[in-house]
């Protein structure tokens, strides 16, 4: 075991280390665009939305779920008469939404390779295991994590139990991610740090107030601040 308070490094992935959202609000845009003659922009995307949360239980994160939902809800809005063309046009943007270039965000690579040898470096992301393989593959990040995990959901338990399973436990960990909801609050309550870093465009599901008042959060304006915020902690 290290004499370092911290031990190991969570990085998650969509919009921490690589560009995600933007994609995702791209293709949303085709999706309204499609049903402009059954609605208003704000409010297809509102019962998108609704679709999209109700059915996290039941297709879990990423972008067939999410594709599946353009489809349901395409299929509300008409009251059952979509035509075949527009789901059509729906299924195709679910498939270009996973064969999109990766486009990693300023000072990844740096970040990792300054913390790398000092820290154990683990990539904790959630979603579709065979789109998330492709991006880490595509970005060229990928050797330098000492393990992955892809899981179905970031929970108090799932930090309990990567950095058990890769570490000394989450009470030596931090977590650096996008969002406060699945990347900060439950590394927090799981007994380890929370590093945000604010993307401008975050999934509105992913919203929760920040725990400025808790002693192991941290805010970060970029990845650039990473290195000397984490040796600044230890």
């Amino acid at each position: 075991m290290s004499d370092h308070a911290i031990t190991a490094i969570g990085f998650d992935a969509d919009d921490t280390l690589w560009q995600n959202e933007h994609f995702y609000r791209l293709t949303e845009q085709r999706f309204t665009a499609l049903l402009e003659a059954h609605g208003e922009e704000e409010v297809i995307s509102s019962r998108l939305l609704a679709a999209e949360t109700r059915n996290l239980a039941l297709y879990g994160f990423g972008i067939k779920g999410f594709t599946l939902s353009m489809i349901e809800t395409a299929i509300e809005i008409t009251e059952g008469r979509v035509d075949a063309a527009v789901i059509s046009e729906i299924l195709a943007a679910g498939r270009e939404l996973l064969t999109h270039p990766v486009e990693t965000l300023p000072h990844a690579r740096d970040a990792i390779e300054r913390l790398s040898g000092s820290y154990r470096i683990i990539l904790i992301t959630k979603g579709d295991l065979f789109d998330q393989e492709r991006k880490l593959a595509q970005s060229g990040l990928g050797d330098l994590f000492d393990a992955v995990e892809i899981v179905s959901d970031k929970t108090v338990d799932t930090y309990r139990r990567v950095f058990a399973r890769h570490a000394d436990g989450p009470e030596r960990a931090l977590m650096v991610g996008n969002s406060l909801k699945s990347d900060i609050a439950p590394a927090i309550s799981a007994g380890g740090w929370g590093v945000y870093v604010p993307h401008p465009l975050t999934w509105s599901f992913e919203h929760v107030e920040p725990p400025t008042e808790d002693p192991r959060f941290r805010q970060i304006a970029d990845l650039g601040e990473l290195p000397d915020l984490v040796r600044s902690l230890d």
